[in-house]
């Protein structure tokens, strides 16, 4: 960021002013929600007939309706939530639920991901958000494996884990918020838990005045008044209205609570028939008792004609229990101490198909009813909460299985990445930590040329296959692009922390530029680099003729790759889907994240590279890579010089000058860290007596300098025996002069 700040600063006239305005308008570039035609495309492939209502509420939700039928609701994800996407924005998908909270169809509208927009076909990309179809918002997919037992797990698509991991998130977290913010499910998101049990073994005396202290007994009073209120501004509105003297008075005083515990129960029932509605019982079946006074009866009539009670019913979790006549039994008479009388009592039995969790909150809804017309009439809802004591429940406490499950489902998303990827995380740690040593031990190694040239191939092969080819490792200039436009715009650490190979090879490579330049990762880590350079030790072995440009054009060459990076950031300061576009300038999508499988023309671009690179060693390293030149820039700041040279060193030996593969060494001797690719040839043959010339003369220098011996010497006398006979050869000794 800095440099770039710099380079505005100072450079002249129009260049400078239009770069500073190109970085003001970045910042005022911002991510909005617009219409496309696919939208209704793909309603009218899901809901043919469905008439749609323009976008509304917080969420932008459009409702899709056949007549007075509610078929559904659509929506982009970009009104509901901003996650970063791998390219740094975030992407936008249309999706389609049902009234149920069922998720219909899950499409991609825009997105700016670099390995699909020339890479993996988009096809992969729509097939993978078809899986969403059919799964319930409240449920938790996950991509790859889990240990959630519960959840619906899908695979990724191969290269593109990271994005599908961002589709997931988008998908279901904006689903999600949008089906609560609808009433269609409950926000209860995350793993469902055990039912609480209740504890039959736990009984203390109690009055009423204590259980309805501690919350066992709840209470809902309603006044006439606050009927009236309730029908205000409706139909009924002014039907059947208390006079003004009757508002304050009681049009009903209820009052409800859990019979199961036996605190509850014995006070409330008495020993013998608690015992006996407990006997009545059957497992996971729940009993309720409703007492209530007033002109209002929670009962009616309907039942008598129906079966079924109309103005009661139970809400847990979004599912609503009703009641029918064979729920209910006629509750006689109470024994708690200090009860007030009741017009009517009842108790309701909540069957074990509803599934009851006597730990969870629950509601009694107590329904008013106003009559409008002759046969018609309006409804009005009043809500009891309840909520069980802790005392007189228990609550299983989860497995080891279920505790790593919740632990997995409330981490964040680039977190549950890492612990996917920990194999190849584990091996890039310990590769990097070698490499590390390799660098700091180089005056050792370079002693043993034979032994450390071996070591570096098979690490270059490492960095090929597995780096490359296998944990899709290889470090872009669009992650360059990207790292600057996230800094002037909307940084996040999460955007890079979702792809934690690319962020521990970044920071490695940021540590060796500041330690040693920029060569560490040319050299070493870079896999299109490590494949050039083993084609062209191959092409070597087999005598391939090998030629190098001259001096004075190499050099001026070099200016290539600082133009292709300025051109790219240019073009992305514009838009960053041209940029990432042009950057196929760099082959590395084709020949090591695709391994070549795409079209023709990428292949045939790489593969010509790769050609060229067999007579001529890293041609595109060298004159055409904007990575290699971004990381050349910021190679200026290095701390440390840590290759060695001697005075005589281009004057007038010129042997590391020749034999440096990538021309990284003047002719007058020094090395040129922008260009070196730190392959440590140099500094083998600076350890090298047989073949540094100024260490040859050394040498020799230092062998004259010794003195002459002063008479003969002996040659101590030895014995040696013939392997064929036990008899000694004649011991004899003779003079070295």
């Amino acid at each position: 960021m800095k440099f770039f700040l710099s380079f505005a600063a100072g450079t002249r006239g129009a260049w400078g002013l239009g770069f500073v305005l190109l970085l003001a308008l970045m910042l005022s570039t911002f991510t909005h929600a617009k219409e496309y035609d696919v939208e209704q495309q793909r309603i009218e492939q899901f809901f043919p007939d469905a008439s749609v209502s323009a976008a509304e509420g917080e969420y932008q939700v459009r409702t899709l309706t056949q007549g007075d039928e509610v078929l559904g609701y659509a929506f982009q994800s970009i009104n509901v939530v901003d996650i970063p996407a791998y390219s740094g924005k975030p992407i936008n998908m249309q999706v389609l639920l049902d009234p149920q909270g069922v998720i219909v169809d899950a499409y991609v509208l825009e997105h700016h991901e670099p390995i699909l927009l020339i890479g993996i076909p988009e096809e992969e990309l729509h097939a993978f958000n078809a899986k969403y179809r059919g799964i319930k918002v409240d449920q938790r997919v996950v991509v790859g494996r889990s240990r959630d037992k519960n959840a619906v797990t899908v695979d990724a698509v191969t290269g593109a884990t990271v994005t599908v991991m961002v589709v997931n998130e988008i998908v279901m977290r904006a689903a999600h918020d949008v089906a609560v913010s609808l009433g269609l499910v409950e926000d209860n998101a995350g793993l469902a838990q055990k039912p609480a049990t209740v504890r039959e073994d736990f009984y203390e005396s109690a009055t009423w005045s204590e259980l309805t202290g501690n919350g066992a007994i709840r209470r809902l009073h309603l006044t006439k008044g606050d009927i009236d209120q309730a029908f205000k501004g409706t139909e009924a509105e002014g039907i059947d209205e208390a006079a003004p003297d009757e508002v304050d008075e009681t049009f009903i005083d209820l009052y409800a609570t859990h019979l199961n515990p036996p605190t509850i129960g014995r006070a409330l029932l008495g020993d013998s028939h608690f015992a006996d509605l407990m006997k009545e019982l059957k497992p996971g079946e729940h009993a309720v008792a409703v007492m209530a006074s007033g002109e209002y009866s929670f009962k009616g009539s309907g039942y008598v004609r129906g079966g079924i009670f109309d103005r009661v019913q139970l809400r847990q979790f979004g599912n609503v229990i009703s009641f029918r006549d064979m729920d209910f039994q006629r509750l006689d008479d109470v024994y708690a101490e200090g009860m007030p009388d009741f017009s009517e009592m009842a108790v309701f039995i909540i069957r074990e198909h509803s599934a009851f969790d006597p730990g969870s909150p629950w509601t009694l809804e107590l329904l008013v009813r106003r009559q409008t017309g002759p046969v018609s009439g309006m409804f009005t809802s009043f809500e009891l909460p309840y909520q069980m004591p802790e005392q007189y429940i228990e609550r299983p406490q989860p497995t080891a299985d279920e505790l790593a499950a919740i632990e997995e489902a409330n981490r964040p998303m680039w977190v549950n990445i890492w612990y996917q990827q920990s194999f190849q995380i584990g091996v890039i740690l310990a590769a990097l930590l070698l490499l590390t040593v390799i660098l700091f031990m180089q005056d050792k190694l370079t002693q043993h040329p034979n032994f450390l040239k071996k070591l570096r191939h098979g690490y270059l092969i490492f960095t090929v296959v597995f780096i490359g080819w296998y944990a899709l490792g290889q470090l872009s200039v669009v992650n360059v692009l990207t790292f600057v436009h996230a800094l002037v715009q909307d940084f996040r650490w999460e955007l890079f922390l979702t792809d934690p190979v690319i962020f521990i090879l970044w920071v490695f490579t940021a540590a060796s530029i500041l330690l040693w330049g920029r060569g560490v990762f040319c050299g070493w880590l870079c896999p299109f680099g490590a494949l050039q350079e083993l084609i062209n030790e191959a092409a070597r072995k087999f005598k391939i003729p090998q030629y190098d440009v001259p001096f004075a054009i190499h050099e001026r060459l070099w200016a290539i790759k600082y133009i292709v990076l300025l051109v790219l950031f240019g073009i992305s300061l514009e838009s960053m889907t041209v940029a990432e576009q042009a950057a196929e300038v760099e082959p590395f999508k084709t020949a090591i994240t695709l391994k070549f499988d795409r079209q023709w023309w990428f292949v045939v671009y790489a593969v010509a590279l790769l050609v060229v690179n067999i007579f001529t060693r890293k041609v595109y390293c060298r004159y055409v890579c904007p990575l290699g030149a971004g990381l050349a820039i910021t190679g200026r700041f290095r701390l440390f010089d840590w290759l060695k040279r001697r005075k005589e060193c281009g004057n007038p030996c010129q042997v590391c000058a020749n034999e440096c593969e990538v021309q990284a060494i003047h002719p007058d001797g020094h090395i040129n860290h922008n260009e070196c690719h730190y392959c440590l040839d140099c500094q083998m043959t600076y350890h090298n007596d047989n073949k540094c010339p100024p260490l040859i003369v050394k040498n020799k220098r230092s062998k004259r300098g010794k003195k002459a011996p002063a008479g003969p010497t002996l040659i101590p006398v030895v014995q040696v025996v013939d392997p064929q006979s036990d008899t000694p050869d004649r011991e004899r000794s003779q003079p070295i002069v």
